[in-house]
């Protein structure tokens, strides 16, 4: 007695499953820049940011915010990314870039203190003018944020808030952090 489909024609056999990440059109660019571990590192990611002309006219991004980028994601504190990182990282990036487009008026490649509260806000984030200074001092070059350092702080702005709302269970806007989870929160991004 034959059971159903054994030994039944190739045609008739159902096809060989096709991971889900394979029929992604990212699926494809991510393994042409993933190293052999298959996951891509800061290095990976830089070149592969450089090489598809991502940063259009702007500068390339730097080692350093290519880490940070990857330390956004990286749940697992292993420094790189696998594939449905990678895709939330060029979500995050191509709203960063039309936002960063959006609040550029004059065309200049930056942005200036007060585009950049405007930029902020658009993207959901209340800060104070204290915070907002702060910001400015440390992600900008004579008073103008070029597109690398508005990416590094929109993901250190993420990445901290993140962190911050998972412990603010009560959503009070407060939260109390062990030392080493500060440490952690802060130094993973």
């Amino acid at each position: 007695m034959a059971y159903p489909g054994y030994g039944a024609p190739a045609a008739f056999c159902p096809p060989m499953f096709t991971p889900p990440a394979a029929s992604d059109p990212m699926w494809g660019f991510f393994t042409a820049v993933a190293g052999q571990d298959g996951e891509v590192d800061a290095e990976e990611l830089q070149t592969c940011l450089t090489q598809s002309g991502f940063s259009g006219s702007y500068t390339p991004f730097s080692l350093d915010t290519c880490r940070i980028m990857i330390s956004m994601l990286d749940k697992d504190y292993s420094g790189k990314m696998g594939f449905g990182e990678f895709k939330e990282l060029f979500t995050a990036l191509n709203g960063w870039k039309q936002n960063f487009m959006a609040f550029d008026r004059d065309r200049s490649g930056t942005v200036e203190r007060h585009e950049m509260i405007q930029a902020i806000s658009a993207m959901g984030y209340q800060v104070s003018p204290r915070v907002l200074d702060v910001m400015v001092k440390r992600y900008s070059r004579r008073g103008r944020i070029y597109f690398d350092d508005y990416v590094a702080c929109c993901v250190k702005l993420r990445a901290l808030t993140d962190n911050f709302r998972r412990r603010d269970m009560m959503q009070q806007g407060r939260v109390t952090f062990l030392y080493d989870d500060f440490i952690l929160c802060t130094m993973a991004v």
